[in-house]
C-alpha cells in the first residue's frame, strides 16, 4: 500500500479551534496535508495552514527541548503521529498517510479566509467540541458529530495554547 507524509495543524486562538468540512472524508477535520518533494514538515504545516485558512500561524513549543548545538537544525517535533488508513475514493486507490500532527496559535488577523472559498471552514468553541453535539455542513442538514481522535487532539490543543498563556 502506498504511503504519504501529511501533516495537520490544530489552529488555536483563544478557546476556540480550526475545523474544516472534509469534502472526500466527509467529515470535519483541522487543516492540513501533503508534505510536498523537497519541503521539511515544518514549511508544508505552515503552508497548508495559510492555503486552507489564510491564517498565519506558529508551532506551540513542546514541554522539553533540546538544546546546547547550534547545528544540525531543529525544527519543532509533532505532538503526535498518526497512520490513517484512506479507503479508495473515486479514481484515487486506497493508501496510507504517515500523519505528523501539531499544536499551533493563529498570529494576527484570525478571519478565516477558506480555500476553495465555499468550503465550510469555521472557529469552533471549546464547549462545542466537548459536548460533541455535531455540526451541520453550511448550517443545514444533520449534525455530523467528530471524529474521536479529531474531538480529544482538539481539545488538547486547546489546553495546551492555555498553559502556554498561563505559564
Amino acid at each position: 500500500m502506498q504511503t504519504h507524509l501529511t501533516v495537520t495543524g490544530f489552529v488555536v486562538h483563544g478557546n476556540r479551534t480550526v475545523l474544516r468540512w472534509h469534502r472526500k472524508n466527509q467529515m470535519w477535520l483541522p487543516p492540513g496535508g501533503h508534505v510536498d518533494p523537497d519541503e521539511d514538515p515544518l514549511e508544508a504545516l505552515l503552508r497548508e495552514v495559510k492555503e486552507e485558512t489564510g491564517l498565519e500561524v506558529e508551532v506551540l513549543p513542546p514541554r522539553e527541548r533540546f538544546t546546547g548545538w547550534d547545528r544540525p537544525r531543529q525544527i519543532p517535533p509533532p505532538v503526535t503521529i498518526l497512520v490513517e488508513e484512506i479507503p479508495p475514493i473515486g479514481e484515487e486507490p486506497a493508501h496510507r498517510h504517515v500523519d505528523l500532527i501539531y499544536f499551533t496559535r493563529a498570529l494576527g488577523d484570525t478571519t478565516l479566509r477558506p480555500n476553495p472559498p465555499d468550503l465550510d471552514t469555521r472557529w469552533v468553541d471549546e464547549e462545542e467540541v466537548r459536548r460533541n453535539e455535531g455540526m451541520a455542513v453550511g448550517d443545514c442538514g444533520p449534525a455530523i458529530p467528530l471524529a474521536a481522535d479529531v474531538r480529544a487532539l482538539a481539545l488538547a490543543a486547546i489546553a495546551r495554547a492555555r498553559e502556554l498563556t498561563a505559564g
